[in-house]
């Protein structure tokens, strides 16, 4: 018998979360149902809380759900029945672990199961936003529509997360060659410069000093490095795996200089576009914040939507604790207002999200164009370090032979 968490909605709307024993996740979710309950989530108890696929499992992007989206809309319309669509999706799917999902989703559907409560049986591979839509969808007897929004919503995340990786991807490379640099001249360079320096028994510069002592360390205790490299990856990564860590680093997101207009604005973006796709397709508003909410990634936006969400059940309309939080753009916090008086909230954050696509776009553009000089002094202070270390002591040689 293996244990699962879950969380559940009963016939009054409450929410339940829980442990149960069963022998696999569609033993637990039929279960389940027999006592009245409606999942809305399922893990194993052992499994991690953190985003993404476990290891040892194909990632899962938004490019490859807004792929079977599309094709999913297509057969759909064609007239074939759910059952047989994932059949043939199935057989034609390249990423693995999306494939293996949809066989498992085939094999419950065949057995009087609904698609959606299929997937909720592989959460770390359908998020929430498509299982609650083909829900919506399967209740509406509208799943084409459904499945259509989805495909939209997937291919703007993922063009919004290309466009980000985008903007980072130069600077990046500049530091990866920056150490490259450093390196080899360690290696190469410094140690075929040791023993002149020290016939010449003069102080050497701090410089000169500093890049012996580094040249010295790699080629005797390299093993070191590594290990000191390692540690301190796995000890970053470990620390962002916490709360602390999880809120440190979305607090340096949203205040550095340099990276806060893109953050906020792909942020605001986000949450526009999927408060708007989850909202037309009848989604009610406390659960299509709720779903927004563990979309984000920056701890900040998770919590605060989490607590816009108990302000709004409690009565506030959504622009108050949106503008409470004091991380949304103003703009957003107005347009969301004139939704709220016109009663056509997921038309205006429809509208919120294509402004703040295009805005993305600018401050991406900002983000390179600020980079490119910091990069550049970065490099020409690591090339001035390296000719002071190696070419400064010589030079000194030379003024003291001229001096004579």
């Amino acid at each position: 018998m293996a244990q699962f968490n879950y969380k559940a909605v009963d016939a009054n709307g409450k929410a339940k979360k829980g442990t149960i024993d069963a022998a696999d996740r569609e033993k637990a979710m039929d279960k389940l149902k027999s006592e009245g309950l409606s999942v809305t989530e399922m893990k194993d108890a052992g499994e991690s809380t953190g985003k993404g696929i476990s290891i040892g499992k194909k990632k899962v992007k938004s490019r490859d759900l807004s792929i079977l989206c599309k094709q999913m809309v297509s057969i759909l319309n064609a007239g074939v029945t759910v059952i047989t669509a994932l059949e043939m999706l199935s057989e034609q799917m390249d990423n693995k672990t999306l494939k293996n999902a949809l066989v498992e989703a085939k094999i419950y559907v065949e057995k009087g199961g609904t698609f959606s409560d299929a997937m909720r049986l592989n959460p770390s591979v359908f998020p929430p936003i498509m299982i609650n839509m083909v829900a919506a969808g399967e209740a509406s007897g509208s799943m084409e529509t459904s499945f259509a929004r989805l495909s939209t919503h997937f291919e703007k995340d993922d063009a919004l997360k290309g466009k980000i990786k985008g903007a980072l991807t130069y600077p990046i490379i500049v530091m990866i060659v920056a150490v490259l640099v450093i390196v080899v001249v360690m290696i190469a360079v410094i140690p075929s410069f040791v023993d002149m320096f020290a016939d010449m028994g003069t102080q050497l510069p701090w410089a000169t000093r500093l890049m012996m002592a580094g040249s010295n360390f790699i080629l005797t205790k390299w093993y070191l490095l590594v290990v000191i490299i390692a540690a301190i990856v796995f000890g970053v990564k470990m620390f962002k795996a916490t709360p602390t860590g999880q809120l440190l680093s979305a607090k340096i997101a949203i205040n550095a200089p340099i990276f806060k207009d893109l953050v906020i604005k792909s942020n605001a973006s986000r949450f526009a576009r999927t408060l708007s796709t989850l909202m037309a397709a009848g989604i009610p508003m406390l659960d299509a914040i709720e779903q927004v909410a563990k979309m984000m990634d920056n701890k900040i936006f998770r919590d605060g939507l989490m607590d816009t969400k108990a302000q709004v059940a409690k009565g506030l309309p959504l622009s108050k604790p949106l503008k409470d939080m004091g991380v949304f753009p103003t703009m957003l916090v107005q347009m969301v207002k004139i939704g709220e008086e016109t009663g056509n909230i997921e038309d205006m954050m429809d509208k919120v999200a294509d402004l703040y696509e295009r805005e993305v776009d600018l401050a991406t553009e900002s983000l390179t164009q600020a980079m490119e000089p910091l990069t550049m002094v970065l490099m020409a202070g690591i090339v001035g370090l390296i000719v002071a270390a190696v070419y400064g002591p010589i030079l000194s040689m030379y003024e003291g032979i001229d001096n004579m």
